[in-house]
């Protein structure tokens, strides 16, 4: 099972400096990957019909993942790179194609693309796009990009988009793989069809019983449920790190392909912090 980490930008201020030291320190402490998440904008939550659900506002500072990642691609050698999730329908999904086939490119076959549907509907107002329909696009953008990634001249119309005969050039080295995250029914059904494997967050206990519902389901669609991936996204229950264990343990005997450990809210106020956790963590995983 591959071990990585969650990047912590909503603590680091967007300090450019972290990204350096977070992005170094985690390939030198032997994780797989850097996940990161992904918004373009934040908002103000109050006065808002319909209200904002979601934890962000317009004080929490994000980094683009494809910028970051073809940053840390130029200074790292191996660790591997997932957006978790890139909030695919509120962006052009040509665009989304041409950025991840050259951080892909670049970083010589290191980046996961995990998508989403995302829940601000005030950053899909700003980039242009329905925030009504964003299921139904995600569905043919991800179709969209796989042919992008693979064939040599592409002419498709769909419901969102067109493509008038048309390439990407260069294209990635192998078809960048394509995940799906989220929480409900209809990002399970989805991923079931369409996705490389499943992001999930939430408690330890709900992720592995989902993974044991999206595993069947897979295999009821006649797909392998062997070459399907699974990352547990895992927030430390009170920041003890021998908790985080057993949680990894209890991912690793579920099956699960992949985990990422997130250390936000445990109340760590400097890169130094993160690393030092981070530290103990691979400590207790023994990684190499």
């Amino acid at each position: 099972m591959q071990i990585g980490v969650v990047y912590p930008q909503t603590e680091l201020r967007g300090d450019p400096g972290a990204v350096r030291r977070i992005g170094q320190g985690a390939e030198e402490l032997g994780f797989d990957h850097i996940l990161a998440y992904d918004h373009v904008l934040g908002a103000v939550h109050a006065g808002r019909v319909p209200p904002l659900s979601g934890p962000y506002t317009e004080h929490d500072p994000f980094h683009d993942p494809f910028v970051m990642f073809a940053y840390l691609a130029g200074i790292t050698k191996r660790i591997r790179f997932a957006t978790g999730v890139l909030v695919l329908p509120q962006r052009q999904t040509a665009l989304v194609a041409r950025q991840a086939a050259d951080v892909d490119l670049l970083s010589g076959g290191r980046l996961r693309l995990g998508v989403g549907v995302g829940w601000n509907h005030v950053e899909y107002e700003a980039l242009g796009q329905d925030f009504r329909t964003r299921g139904a696009r995600q569905e043919e953008q991800i179709g969209l990009l796989r042919r992008l990634f693979t064939e040599p001249v592409v002419d498709f119309a769909g419901r969102f988009d067109r493509v008038d005969r048309a390439a990407l050039v260069p294209r990635p080295a192998r078809p960048v793989p394509i995940w799906l995250g989220g929480s409900g029914e209809a990002s399970f059904e989805r991923a079931a069809r369409l996705a490389d494997g499943f992001i999930f967050f939430g408690g330890g206990i709900r992720a592995v019983d989902a993974w044991k519902r999206l595993r069947d389901r897979v295999s009821s669609l006649g797909r392998q449920a062997e070459d399907f991936g699974a990352d547990y996204v895992a927030l430390p229950q009170g920041g003890g790190v021998g908790d985080l264990t057993a949680e990894v343990d209890a991912w690793r005997e579920a099956g699960g392909t992949h985990v990422s450990v997130v250390t936000m809210g445990l109340g760590l106020d400097s890169a130094d912090a993160h690393l030092d956790y981070f530290t103990s963590v691979a400590g207790a995983l023994s990684l190499p």
